[in-house]
């Protein structure tokens, strides 16, 4: 009995492709000549020629990729605007059984994800990524792209595209290649038959390579646009062969892979001992402290804001410390405006039992503010019933919410009545000890000798008594 022949769909892809809810119709959205539909059953013949669509997860950003997740039945993210190479080195990194696609068109890779493609390509990352040149911002209304050839006319370059006002058009192989870590770097093309089938080539070279985990593959694609060119199919082919293979010759760049071994990279330290031990702090006893009983928060997420030279970050840093010697889980995140004197300045810290999942306070349920413009922005940002500790020395409007507790302290004005203004933030450390109740101003003052190491004599003790006078105003007013 003669074998019957039958045709079907690359199991990669989805039975049905329904980019648009309530329809029943199987096509695509890409226009008709349009390379797009091209390469999808170039790489969904691949993922299922080799196995591994069950292992593989595309990345698609915004552009004519954009529906990609309609169409390969196979792990899909949607990434914003050039940065699907940054989501697939998360991906990989967390993944590193998986094979990783990264799908981008030329306005997409070569414009505003230009440095997130360039960093990935640095880094070796484990990845294929199918760079689609069409010399035109295809799905936005034709504008110009970074592949944009020089004389051809956009919808942004009526009179064509000039050098001397736009630049040259971007030649991403030949950039990439300047990098060392990438093993496969090569460019191909939809045009004719005998093209395709050197683009099938490459595709499943470089999905195999991924699969073998052998690093970064950059496979660019010449592809026809006719809506964006404003041309029948047919001439868009014999464009591509006349107009952008002169500009974008075709050729393989390099191709390391078969010198190379599968990538092993550093396994992350995530033991809190190991990563001690590394940070050198395996020598600070965490438990030289016991937590004290009634204490009125068990995870304490502060922001600590005010202007440079106020000690936003020592007061963080030194909580920190204090809050570590006490045995609790602890992180410091500063944030400076754009002047380091004078300018704005916050830091989050948190002070917690638990493991601490984000450094960021967003929420915090208390907050130190030092001048006005920081009880403003931060004020707002505080839980109810969180606590508000607001410099009073510098700050004379009350706090405008009336379901937080507030505690005015004149903390620059105790500072300079010990002589220096500079120990504010051991003045507000002993504030926030008072407040929550978490410290002993007495085993805070004997940590003195680390905070202040390489300081005088004098000046710890100066800082020793701000952090007395901070904790005594508390306790006596509030």
């Amino acid at each position: 009995m003669a074998q019957k022949t039958v045709l079907r769909k690359p199991k990669g892809f989805m039975d049905v492709y329904k980019h648009k809810p309530g329809t029943e119709k199987d096509r695509t959205h890409y226009c008709p000549g349009c390379g797009h539909g091209i390469l999808h059953k170039l790489i969904a013949e691949a993922l299922e020629d080799f196995a591994v669509i069950d292992k593989t997860i595309l990345i698609s950003p915004v552009g004519c990729s954009v529906f990609a997740y309609y169409y390969f039945d196979t792990g899909n993210f949607q990434a914003a605007h050039g940065r699907a190479p940054a989501v697939g080195t998360a991906v990989s990194r967390a993944n590193p059984d998986s094979i990783v696609i990264s799908y981008q068109g030329d306005g997409d890779l070569a414009a505003i994800g230009g440095n997130n493609i360039l960093q990935a390509a640095n880094r070796g990352e484990n990845m294929v990524v199918f760079f689609v040149n069409n010399a035109i911002y295809g799905m936005t209304g034709g504008q110009m792209a970074p592949t944009t050839l020089e004389g051809q006319k956009t919808t942004t370059t009526p009179y064509g595209r000039n050098p001397l006002s736009d630049g040259y058009p971007m030649q991403m192989c030949e950039l990439l290649n300047q990098l060392t870590a990438p093993v496969y770097i090569t460019r191909t093309s939809l045009h004719d038959m005998a093209n395709i089938r050197k683009t099938r080539q490459a595709v499943r070279k470089a999905i195999r390579y991924a699969s073998e985990k052998k690093g970064f593959s950059f496979v660019e694609v010449l592809s026809m646009c006719p809506s964006g060119w404003k041309m029948d199919a047919v001439r868009a082919q014999q464009w591509i062969k006349e107009k952008m293979i002169p500009r974008f010759p075709l050729m393989v760049l390099r191709d390391n892979a078969e010198n190379t071994g599968p990538i092993e990279r550093p396994v992350p330290v995530l033991d809190p001992e190991e990563v001690k031990k590394v940070l050198g702090y395996d020598t600070f006893e965490t438990t030289g402290f016991k937590k004290r009983p009634g204490t009125m928060f068990r995870k304490v997420a502060l922001r600590v804001a005010g202007f440079g030279g106020q000690g936003i970050m020592s007061t963080g840093i030194a909580l920190a410390n204090v809050g570590m010697k006490y045995g609790y889980n602890v992180s410091w995140l500063p944030s400076y405006g754009p002047e380091m004197r004078g300018g704005t300045a916050n830091c989050s810290v948190k002070i917690q039992e638990d493991s601490i999942g984000a450094a960021e306070c967003t929420e915090p349920n208390m907050v130190i503010a030092m001048n006005q413009p920081s009880l403003e922005k931060f004020e707002k940002l505080l839980v109810p019933d969180g606590i508000l500790i607001y410099n009073s020395t510098l700050i004379d409007v009350e706090p405008s919410r009336k379901d937080i507790r507030v505690c005015p302290v004149p903390i620059t004005g105790i500072a300079d009545e010990l002589g220096d203004t500079r120990v504010q933030s051991m003045v507000s450390v002993g504030a926030f000890a008072a407040v929550t109740g978490m410290f002993d101003p007495e085993e805070i003052k004997s940590l003195m000798p680390t905070l202040f190491a390489g300081k005088s004599e004098k000046v710890r003790k100066l800082n020793e008594e701000a952090v007395q006078k901070g904790y005594d105003h508390v306790k006596r007013n509030f």
